[in-house]
């Protein structure tokens, strides 16, 4: 009889944020204005937008659309998920420019490592991320076009007659006023739940020696304590985890979150969502407010669709979906 996984699957989470301005340009866009084609716009990322009519000219010329035809309402503002998640994790943005075979129980034993995820090409170690986010999309709509120029003389250009050369370059851009952005997010218990250690299935977090897993067990036990004293968590080592449901119980050595475990990351990582800022320039975003969904049930980010069926807080304990044999 096979045993059906039971407990909480998944931390689902929805994300309001507020803030002013673009935050995340897509850059110059070609679009023509007032019958001319513009080079020199620039566009933030609109989620669906195409610059181009659609029409084409006998001789093929797909037209562009003309700078002021935006509908913000159908083609909202967004922030891409790649920023945010490049802003959530901006302290160790970098470090994984140092990460080599030998020094990656320090990777794994951080944010980075649980829940960020991470590849390491020279070895191809890597960490498949349990943190999905989606795009921040705007719902207020508050776009509008802004027409720029820049005049003056030019840096030591002289024309023909050997006068300073006059500078006057028109460029344009659509900007935002206020903004409000909707999103969702979710940590999924089974990713996050298990390290392996093994290059068995292709999914190896390090490369290990004999004799080193408890050890490395214990570096991650530290760190996931080090973010919540209260709870106890327990990390451990085992040569052979089986995922639960495998018709050959052919496992994989790594290791394994026990509930407070999980419980100190979800509530950490959680808490890192919540105080998310971004400043750009003349530009910002906050996180207003996370709601959260304990999801034991099989429909992946219910909150989106009923927020009736949500719980608000963990009456379950977390899945388990490896043992130890």
């Amino acid at each position: 009889m096979m045993e059906k996984v039971t407990g909480i699957k998944s931390v689902d989470f929805k994300i309001t944020a507020v803030g002013h301005g673009v935050v995340n340009w897509n850059g110059p866009t070609a679009l023509s204005h007032e019958g001319t084609n513009v080079d020199n716009h620039s566009l933030p990322k609109l989620r669906g937008y195409t610059n181009l009519t659609g029409s084409i000219s006998e001789k093929g010329f797909k037209y562009k659309k003309d700078i002021t035809d935006i509908d913000f309402k159908k083609t909202p503002l967004y922030i891409s998920q790649n920023c945010i998640r490049h802003h959530l994790f901006r302290d160790q943005a970098f470090d994984l420019h140092y990460a080599a075979d030998k020094n990656l129980t320090t990777v794994l034993a951080s944010m980075t490592g649980l829940i960020r995820g991470y590849v390491v090409p020279s070895s191809q170690c890597k960490r498949t991320s349990p943190l999905m986010l989606e795009d921040f999309i705007d719902q207020l709509g508050n776009g509008n076009f802004e027409q720029m120029g820049r005049s003056g003389s030019k840096d030591g250009g002289k024309d023909d007659k050997g006068d300073d050369k006059k500078s006057n370059s028109f460029f344009s851009k659509t900007t935002f006023g206020d903004t409000e952005y909707i999103s969702y997010g979710s940590i999924s218990i089974e990713q996050l739940q298990f390290i392996s250690l093994d290059k068995k299935f292709d999914r190896a977090s390090m490369v290990i020696k004999d004799g080193e897993g408890e050890g490395i067990a214990e570096t991650v036990r530290a760190f996931i304590q080090s973010l919540n004293s209260d709870l106890k968590p327990v990390v451990t080592f085992h040569e052979n985890y089986v995922r639960k449901g495998t018709i050959f119980e052919e496992g994989e050595v790594g290791l394994l979150l026990d509930n407070d475990a999980i419980q100190a990351l979800v509530e950490y990582t959680v808490g890192m969502v919540s105080e998310l800022s971004i400043r750009q320039a003349k530009s910002y975003m906050y996180v207003d407010k996370v709601e959260i969904d304990y999801n034991d049930s099989s429909k992946m980010m219910r909150i989106k669709r009923d927020v009736s069926t949500v719980s608000e807080q963990a009456e379950l304990d977390y899945a388990i979906y490896f043992y130890a044999k």
